[in-house]
C-alpha cells in the first residue's frame, strides 16, 4: 500500500493530476499507520501483522 501510494503520488505530481496526488497521499499515510500499528504488535483486522 505504501509503494502504490508513492507511485501514485509521483505520477500525480509529474502529470499534474491532483486526484492522483490526493489518492497517493492518502494511501501513503494509511499504509504507514497500518505498518506502524502492526510493528508495535496491535492486532489489525484480526491479524497480528499487516503485510
Amino acid at each position: 500500500m505504501i509503494v502504490l501510494g508513492v507511485i501514485l503520488l509521483i505520477i500525480g505530481l509529474l502529470v499534474g493530476i491532483s486526484l492522483l496526488t490526493t489518492i497517493g497521499g492518502v494511501l501513503l499515510v494509511v499504509g504507514a499507520v497500518l505498518w506502524i500499528l502492526g510493528a508495535t504488535g496491535h492486532a489489525i483486522g484480526g491479524r497480528k501483522h499487516f503485510f
